[in-house]
């Protein structure tokens, strides 16, 4: 499951793996925009991903870092959404991720500066989703999620500044030892 968080529209995304093949099982977004107070918002982001959690039960969760910009204010807006979609995944066992937008898009388009149009046609092209929903929220969850299975299923992934350790993908770079260790399951 990918998330893209948001305060006024939090995108989703579910990818289901079918030999070694991602399928879309599912994409969209939780509008916020009914909510005055913040609290409420997060009430509402923590129980519509809980009900997500629970219908398409998903192995590891995947989330987009908040973009460090020069408003500081949004930024902790976004962190604690951020947090709330964390803590739904971690209350349930399920391995958290965490990847900067740069990141995602490098990993989707091959270009780290894409638009949100752009991830979102290869988006199309690669999963073969229909039409490109309205809110591009929905397809930047379902970017975040394919961005995760990329990584998670290449050993390229521990190369290009990404570490898988307990409970998600931090920077730096591992060995192939650390990639063995951590994917025995890949290795035969």
């Amino acid at each position: 499951m990918g998330i893209d968080p948001g305060t006024n529209v939090l995108g989703y995304g579910v990818l289901r793996i079918v030999g070694g093949t991602p399928r879309c099982q599912v994409l969209g977004v939780v509008s916020l925009g009914k909510y005055k107070d913040r609290y409420q918002k997060l009430r509402h982001i923590f129980e519509r991903i809980s009900a997500l959690v629970e219908q398409y039960r998903p192995d590891e969760m995947a989330l987009e870092a908040p973009f460090y910009g020069d408003n500081v204010q949004s930024m902790l807006k976004l962190g604690r959404a951020q947090g709330v979609a964390m803590v739904t995944a971690l209350v349930r066992d399920i391995p958290v991720f965490e990847y900067s937008p740069r990141r995602v898009k490098q990993a989707i388009t091959g270009q780290g500066g894409a638009s949100k149009e752009q991830v979102a046609a290869l988006l199309q092209k690669i999963l073969g989703i229909g039409t490109t929903p309205k809110e591009l929220d929905a397809t930047d969850g379902l970017a975040v999620a394919l961005c995760h299975y990329y990584i998670r299923s290449s050993p390229l992934g521990t190369s290009v500044g990404e570490r898988h350790g307990e409970g998600g993908v931090t920077g730096g770079a591992d060995s192939w030892a650390a990639f063995v260790s951590n994917n025995p399951n890949k290795v035969k």
